[in-house]
């Protein structure tokens, strides 16, 4: 389907459309997507299989080792089979190539009851929206056409917050959502800030220089989640075969934290000095674009820690049951500090 007979189009996500949200707009907003889709559903007749996107990923990878004993048939797509443990492979079933192919997709999800659906990082995409939205049309398709009836994805706080509509990546997730529950899948969308783990990408500078650097405030306090948390929670909905409707779960991790706190703790963990440095958004764009990231990329990311910064992730209240255990801590203690000795 090209994009000029696609009902959805970019422009589209410009205005109201990318704010809403899952069942109570289904009726309307979908009806489009719906068209532009070309599908009907068929039930599934799969016995509980689970499709894994992103199996050999941080996030799925942790998933997959969760699940694979469970003794529930499991299917993944994934690029590069050989990257997934030999161990795990005899356990599963294996589709080879990108969960962006039509063709891929609809093979996987035959006979399939749930999908985890993550779309994996395109640094050389036209735009966020290519990146999350068009790359998961054919999925949308293929929910569709197998009768898929439920489907967790990874996806950004701040939905009905002022910062959601120019938000980057975190616009391109909100948009991506409302594409999948307009198939009328019984849906998950798991809404987390920002990952600790991404501050394992700046092992070198914390070693070699005891700082790390991004254009955020440093005093400003925010939601932080581990990726174990985000396999854990998606795993028991996966496992779980009660479930139905349309709902955001966040994930919020067990703390408010600002970088600068969080620089201490790096320091009391690693016993050395460690610091925050909040850089210029320019600069920040910079680093992205010498390592390879296209002008349209780089920019949905300053859109999306420029919305970060103004509160984008403040807009959920801390719930016992959005709450997750792993603290930057122990975090740091477990993966940071044997990433940093290495």
């Amino acid at each position: 389907m090209t994009k000029k007979e696609d009902s959805f189009s970019n422009t589209d996500l410009q205005d109201v459309e990318r704010r809403r949200f899952l069942g109570g707009v289904v009726a309307t907003a979908g009806v489009g997507i719906l068209a532009s889709l070309g599908a009907s559903a068929t039930p599934s007749v799969g016995k509980n299989r689970i499709v894994i996107t992103t199996p050999t990923g941080n996030i799925g990878s942790q998933i997959l080792e969760t699940i694979v004993a469970s003794g529930v048939p499991i299917r993944v797509i994934e690029r590069n089979p050989s990257r997934i443990p030999a161990t795990v492979r005899s356990h599963i079933e294996i589709i080879q190539g990108s969960h962006s192919d039509p063709a891929v997709v609809d093979e996987a999800f035959q006979n399939t009851d749930t999908v985890f659906w993550l779309c994996p990082p395109d640094a050389q995409a036209q735009s966020a929206i290519d990146a999350y939205v068009d790359f998961t049309r054919p999925a949308c398709q293929a929910i569709l056409r197998h009768g898929v009836r439920r489907v967790i994805s990874v996806s950004a706080l701040g939905r009905n917050t002022p910062f959601a509509a120019n938000a980057g990546y975190v616009t391109a997730s909100l948009a991506m959502d409302d594409l999948i529950a307009s198939t009328g899948v019984n849906f998950r969308a798991l809404t987390m800030p920002s990952f600790m783990d991404n501050i394992a990408r700046q092992i070198v500078p914390i070693r070699e220089r005891g700082a790390f650097f991004l254009p955020i405030d440093g005093d400003r306090k925010f939601p932080t989640v581990a990726t174990r948390d985000i396999a854990s929670v998606a795993a028991q909905l996966l496992r779980d075969q009660s479930w139905s409707g349309q709902h955001e779960v966040a994930v919020l991790g067990p703390e408010d934290l600002s970088f600068n706190e969080m620089a201490d703790i790096m320091t009391e963990v690693l016993g050395k000095p460690v610091r925050y440095q909040q850089i210029s958004f320019d600069d920040f764009k910079a680093g992205f674009v010498q390592r390879g990231m296209s002008n349209a990329m780089a920019n949905a990311m300053i859109d999306m820690y420029k919305a970060k910064n103004e509160g984008l992730d403040n807009g959920v209240q801390r719930t016992p049951e959005n709450t997750t255990p792993t603290t930057f801590r122990q975090w740091c203690e477990e993966v940071l500090s044997p990433s940093i000795a290495q």
